[in-house]
């Protein structure tokens, strides 16, 4: 019903564009067509079929949406301005039966993940397998029950901080590989480090290696065809994510892959903030210097990641890789890493990430850090945070001194103000731009990954977080922490208060445009 819904104003807008236009071109040569009779009963006609439109979008908005002022937002734009509503609606509007399909594409969990998950929870609940650190375990236990990840603890982690050591580290494994190479990317630029690893992804798909690539059709909406038709020349098998047709008007459309996953061979996968692009290597010369994490891991882990990548594979091409032992091989002895791989997106029957986000601020009794380049959380998460905060806990946010996306960078700074009258502690970083995704609970566990803390990354984005429960990476984590700290200037409730009329009226602005998101 729902597609049939928008395949039919898809064509009422395309008639009513159509007749504007022939409308405009006989008023050029003088002709008003609206004088006759017979088209005024048109006129009339079509603003009927308008506003019955207007009234049935408004009633799927209301029926679909159970965040009240996002409902609110939507109705209002649609009675108040319709035909900016409509055309809003057309190019962002979202329904919960285009969730419902979304989660039925792709491939589906092995049973052997549930299973897994199962036995781990009861092994929870049967002895403390953490001694006194009940707030991993409970951190631990959602996350085998809202996503089915399961712990896996053969695992060696390295933490890479910045580009130059995340490009190379990935480059040296991919010259490496033997059998295959998969990649999952929100965006993909055709520029010099693009360009490298394209020349080594064609070598290595002419040497008879699996080459696979996802990339996401609206982040990569500048990605030349010339790029693609050379993968694809020399064997990469590359295919887009969820097409749409109009990717430079749809820019902030739903439902996006912002998912960066490497696998290779089987064994090594790398996931984390950094796209493929020269800024992440601090090229653009507004945003300069690009800080952001990566992870390698070497073990188990990486399996995750390649069931990730089979699903997505299966969501973009409906064909089902084979799990067998060519992508799956047996372990050796990496290390002992304890970590969870997490994905979530419109498919997932729990906001996954959002929860483990949600439960770390609750369990945290030192401390809580955190990094974000958007700071637009769902409401829960903020009061969350406000209450850690006045019951003492020292949490700290980085965020971005510089703008990447005007309305969202406003709507951040909207949510200062409350954070600081509670506690919480905020820093804009001024070396450059930050652009890292990581969450620090104590001296306990970190997640990295792609997740962002605003509402599009954790209720509408594919995403995918590497939750880890390890002394030494949550040590490199906490030393990163404290450099980024020192490149920051810490926002003062009293100065921020004391911010122009015009900062105010963007940060309202931001809020007003945000739940149409």
């Amino acid at each position: 019903m729902e597609k049939t819904m928008k395949k039919t104003l898809l064509i009422i807008a395309a008639v009513l564009a159509g007749i504007f236009l022939i409308y405009i071109g006989f008023r050029t040569i003088g002709i008003n067509i609206f004088q006759t009779q017979l088209v005024m009963q048109i006129r009339n006609f079509f603003n009927i079929i308008f506003s019955i439109n207007i009234l049935l979008i408004a009633i799927f908005i209301f029926l679909e949406n159970k965040n009240p002022s996002k409902t609110l937002a939507w109705l209002l734009v649609l009675f108040l301005l319709p035909w900016v509503g409509f055309v809003l609606y057309i190019i962002l509007g979202r329904t919960t039966f285009k969730r419902r399909s979304l989660a039925d594409k792709g491939l589906k969990d092995p049973m052997y993940l549930a299973d897994t998950a199962k036995m781990q929870t009861s092994a929870l609940k049967s002895k403390d397998l953490f001694r006194n650190k009940t707030n991993i375990r409970k951190l631990i236990n959602l996350l085998l029950q809202n996503s089915s990840s399961i712990m896996t603890s053969n695992n060696d982690v390295e933490v890479l901080t910045n580009g130059e050591a995340t490009f190379d580290s990935m480059l040296k494994a991919i010259e490496n590989a033997r059998h295959h190479i998969h990649m999952e990317y929100f965006i993909i630029k055709d520029s010099e480090i693009g360009e490298r690893f394209k020349r080594l992804l064609m070598k290595k798909a002419k040497e008879g290696v699996e080459v696979r690539i996802i990339y996401d059709a609206v982040g990569c909406w500048k990605l030349s065809d010339a790029f693609i038709n050379d993968l694809s020349g020399a064997g990469v098998e590359i295919r887009p994510f969820h097409p749409v047709l109009f990717p430079l008007l749809s820019r902030d459309l739903n439902y996006r892959n912002h998912r960066k996953i490497t696998v290779v061979d089987g064994t090594i996968g790398f996931v984390g903030g950094l796209n493929i692009g020269d800024e992440y290597l601090g090229r653009n010369k507004r945003l300069g210097f690009w800080r952001d994490t990566h992870l390698k891991i070497k073990g188990e882990a990486s399996a995750i990641l390649q069931l990730i990548f089979f699903s997505g594979w299966a969501h973009v091409t409906k064909e089902e890789l084979p799990v067998d032992s060519n992508y799956y091989p047996p372990y050796i002895t990496y290390g002992d890493t304890l970590m969870q791989i997490v994905a979530s997106g419109p498919d997932s029957s729990w906001q996954n990430i959002m929860q483990a986000y949600f439960k770390m601020i609750t369990l945290a009794e030192e401390r809580l850090w955190i990094t974000t380049p958007y700071l637009v959380p769902h409401e829960g998460v903020l009061l969350a945070l406000k209450t850690a905060a006045l019951s003492g806990i020292d949490v700290r946010i980085i965020i971005p001194s510089k703008a990447d996306h005007f309305f969202v960078y406003w709507a951040s700074q909207d949510n200062i103000e409350d954070l600081l009258e509670a506690g919480v502690r905020i820093y804009r970083y001024n070396k450059g731009f930050i652009h890292a995704k990581m969450f620090l609970l104590d001296d306990v566990c970190t997640s990295i990954g792609t997740a962002n803390l605003d509402f599009r990354s954790l209720e509408l984005s594919y995403e995918v977080n590497a939750f880890i429960y390890d002394k030494e990476v949550v040590s490199r984590v906490i030393r990163d922490f404290r450099k980024d700290f020192v490149d920051s200037d810490e926002i003062l409730l009293s100065e921020f208060r004391a911010r122009p009329l015009r900062h105010k009226i963007l940060e309202s602005l931001g809020r007003l445009v945000s739940p149409l998101q």
